[in-house]
């Protein structure tokens, strides 16, 4: 007859024995399935203890009956040294690393389910083994109590407000989960850190790291970069006032006209002066539009003045660490990742000496009649309404900076 055997791993044996078998031949057949030594083991049928001497048929045991063998031996050494401590460490992490190396099909399974698991087992730093076990006890502790949660609003009394409230939550949770784990599958990438754009520059002859984004105003370059480069003594502080962003930082003034190389070419190139140590020189919209710059992320490159020049954005090994402390830089940059300015220059028409006036406290320069007519009078000279009100607003109303743009541009 068959008879089931199921043991206290919940591991389940079949066996072909005879009825009238004893009870100590079926523990020795068992003894060579389960490597459980036969004095070490206890069979129960129906709850009952069953003795060495009693035959299966005396016992009242049937064709595919089921029997119960629990194991009395006590832990060994080995056993307690791969347990693990309340937190999910191991208490032995040396013993643990070591069984698990050597049972090569225990590591393909880790490998398909937890290859970060897998590599730390392999390598030497047992410190990282016992944090990556603690982060799997908690993310284990943390389903648990998810699926607890869920649980007990399958039985939440159907009219209660909180009970729906948290339903209502646990239900979109869901939703966020299922649409992270399709990201993870099908979009990883996305998961992936961004590294900025840059470029290798020459500002006034000394070599830097630009950073390129369309998503800045102007160009912009730090008190420190600009000192370096010898433009500092160019500094018109008539031009002072707050970029803002995340953050803020001060406008010292403005470098009206320095040759950048890009290339092998030279271009002219005008910035803003900020007291910003955590950000060098940034390439801002201004000039991409002035020299006609294509950001071409297909080839990695920006191409400059319609494409005669070609440089290649620079890889994240290239770019000083400085420049990549996100947390740092973030205080001082816009949500798109660079400073944007408020106005250009706080200065007054009425002002000469170039005193600096309160952006709250003085009249709007973007409105009125007297905006009108500047508009007016530019759109005469042959360009468009929509650039005129753009370079207008882009220098706070200020007539003559605005036509210098317009026809530089």
């Amino acid at each position: 007859m068959k008879i089931t055997v199921m043991t206290a791993d919940e591991q389940i044996l079949n066996l072909d024995v005879d009825p009238h078998e004893t009870v100590e031949n079926v523990k020795a057949l068992l003894e060579v399935e389960t490597r459980v030594l036969l004095q070490q083991q206890q069979l129960l049928y129906n709850g009952r203890e069953m003795r060495n001497s009693e035959k299966l048929s005396a016992l009242g045991v049937k064709d595919e009956d089921l029997i119960m063998m629990v194991s009395n031996a006590a832990p060994s050494a080995s056993a307690n040294a791969l347990s693990f401590n309340p937190d999910g460490s191991a208490v032995n992490p040396g013993a643990f690393q070591q069984h698990i190396k050597n049972d090569s099909n225990l590591m393909a399974q880790l490998f398909q389910s937890d290859p970060d698991l897998a590599q730390v087992i392999l390598g030497n730093d047992l410190n990282r083994l016992q944090e990556l076990l603690r982060q799997r006890h908690l993310q284990k502790s943390e389903l648990r109590r998810q699926q607890d949660e869920e649980l007990a609003l399958l039985y939440a009394d159907p009219f209660d407000v909180e009970a729906q409230k948290k339903i209502e939550a646990a239900i979109r949770q869901k939703g966020i989960d299922e649409n992270w784990a399709a990201a993870l599958e099908h979009n990883p990438e996305a998961f992936a850190r961004v590294v900025m754009l840059y470029v290798d520059m020459e500002v006034n002859g000394v070599p830097l790291k630009a950073f390129v984004d369309s998503g800045a105003q102007s160009t912009i370059i730090s008190k420190s970069c600009a000192e370096r480069c010898g433009l500092l003594r160019l500094l018109d502080q008539r031009y002072k006032g707050i970029a803002h962003g995340v953050g803020q930082s001060e406008i010292l003034g403005r470098i009206h006209v320095a040759p950048i190389k890009i290339g092998n070419i030279f271009y002219p190139c005008s910035f803003l002066v900020l007291d910003a140590p955590n950000m060098e020189f940034l390439f801002g919209l201004d000039m991409l539009r002035k020299h006609q710059c294509i950001i071409d992320l297909k080839d990695s490159v920006l191409r400059v003045g319609g494409g005669e020049v070609s440089v290649p954005f620079l890889q994240e090994k290239d770019i000083p660490s400085r420049f990549l402390d996100e947390e740092r830089f973030a205080k001082e940059t816009s949500s798109s990742g660079a400073p944007v300015t408020s106005g250009k220059a706080d200065t007054s028409k009425n002002s000469p000496s170039g005193g600096q006036s309160s952006g709250s406290a003085r009249s709007n320069p973007t409105q009125g009649p007297d905006f009108e007519a500047k508009v007016a009078k530019l759109v005469e000279l042959g360009f468009g309404r929509d650039a005129v009100i753009q370079a207008l607003k882009f220098f706070d109303g200020n007539e003559e900076q605005a036509a210098g743009y317009l026809f530089g541009g």
